[in-house]
């Protein structure tokens, strides 16, 4: 049994279907979702900053004394099919997907008995978001259901009166944060936990390790659950289960923990916003890049997409992660369940990237840009000449290589139109009996 301290907790392993997984797809949705404009933590930059776009924005939209709880009823939810978004969270290939139950504004996708008429049962869509996709992933799809969780609230009387009382007083995480957390466990079971918003508050104050154990001891999901590292002041990076370390965290180089890339694809939002240009959205390639980086250096990725007010995922958010399933199914065995090479990237060849399968013993080379000269030259590998071979995945014959001394190769590839390349970004060379 786990005792509930970090020293315990840090040491349990981490249930091996997420270090397999590699991708998941984050969901931020809720009372953000219906203004939809600059940002989620828009309450915060109106109410609390009074930055001025959010300000104008405001005066110019909504009648005077209109307050951030008054877009409640607006949170519709009338478009939400969960049977739609779990076919495009599959067509993703994704392998995981985890939605905000609630963000830092305290509204609950659920119908919570802590959150008495600020949840989408008593509000809104009066409907179990958090259920209904909960059943349609499960039904429909094998991706593993994962959900995220603000320990703090940005506006909540009690957070604001402990945060006076320098965290002394614990009347917040008591009566809302921690009952909230075992009712989603219970009723949802979720085997991703996606913890944050610590409120500068230490984990103490949270109570994180006496949750911490009772999920990995006697939780419906002990067994195969994983957590972040998002459980008070001080311990992202350090404690918890795998590490986020920071909002868009991408290091390029191999880390000795495990590790996840959570990253948007709207540059500059996790909620959707109407006033996002195409510009503002990642390309597939950028998507693509991201993807073979992070799991080069033995990340996850979890890229996020922002649903509207009325239940949509937009069709630029469709359209990338149906991108990124399309790549997955021609490039799939280079991602899922690899491991780390002794080399992450290339050291003669920009932007190539390196995973190891470890069952057929292959190093996939993963470029991401197709040379004019029709030869690529890898640094890393260690050809053996009559046994190395060299496949493009996608492609039937195998290539032509030669060896450069002791270490490098130089590989022919083969001569396609743009129509026969077996995907239209970024292409894996798969390599069998190299050092």
């Amino acid at each position: 049994r786990y005792e509930p301290t970090w020293g315990s907790l840090d040491a349990r392993p981490l249930p091996a279907w997420f270090d397999e997984a590699k991708f998941g797809v984050f969901i931020h949705w809720g009372i953000f979702s219906v203004p939809s404009f600059g940002s989620e933590w828009f309450w915060w930059y109106w109410q609390k900053e009074k930055r001025e776009p959010y300000v104008k924005f405001m005066e110019a939209n909504y009648p005077p004394g209109f307050s951030y709880e008054d877009f409640g009823p607006l949170f519709t939810a009338e478009f939400f099919d969960p049977n739609q978004w779990a076919d495009i969270l599959k067509a993703s290939g994704a392998k995981y997907v985890v939605l905000t139950s609630k963000h830092h504004e305290g509204f609950t996708l659920w119908g919570s008995k802590y959150s008495w008429n600020w949840n989408a049962v008593d509000v809104g869509p009066k409907r179990d978001l958090v259920a209904e996709l909960a059943t349609s992933v499960r039904n429909r799809t094998d991706l593993h259901f994962g959900l995220y969780h603000s320990l703090f609230e940005w506006f909540n009387r009690l957070f604001l009166e402990d945060a006076t009382n320098a965290f002394k007083t614990r009347k917040f995480p008591t009566s809302k944060s921690l009952p909230e957390l075992y009712e989603i466990v219970t009723k949802y079971q979720p085997e991703i936990i996606w913890s944050d918003g610590d409120g500068n508050a230490p984990d103490t104050y949270w109570n994180s390790t006496g949750f911490l154990a009772w999920l990995y001891n006697d939780s419906p999901v002990r067994d195969t659950v994983v957590t972040n590292d998002r459980w008070g002041a001080g311990s992202i990076c350090t404690h918890g289960g795998f590490y986020t370390c920071s909002d868009r965290y991408n290091p390029g180089h191999l880390l000795p923990h495990k590790w996840e890339n959570c990253m948007t694809i709207d540059r500059s939002s996790w909620g959707y916003r109407r006033d996002a240009r195409l510009g503002d959205y990642l390309a597939i390639e950028d998507l693509v890049k991201q993807l073979a980086e992070t799991v080069s250096c033995g990340g996850n990725l979890l890229m996020n997409i922002g649903p509207t007010h009325d239940g949509r995922i937009a069709v630029v958010f469709e359209e990338r992660l149906r991108q990124v399933g399309a790549w997955l199914k021609v490039n799939g065995e280079a991602i899922y369940g690899t491991k780390p090479w002794r080399a992450q990237n290339d050291t003669v060849t920009a932007g190539v990237w390196y995973t190891f399968s470890p069952k057929e013993g292959k190093v996939n080379a993963i470029f991401l840009n197709w040379p004019v000269s029709g030869t690529l030259e890898l640094g890393e590998p260690r050809a053996k000449l009559g046994e190395t071979q060299v496949k493009l995945a996608g492609y039937k014959e195998l290539l032509k290589w030669v060896a450069l001394g002791e270490k490098g190769m130089v590989i022919a590839l083969p001569q396609l139109t743009p129509q026969q390349l077996p995907c239209q970004w970024g292409w894996t060379l798969q390599l069998t009996d190299v050092n």
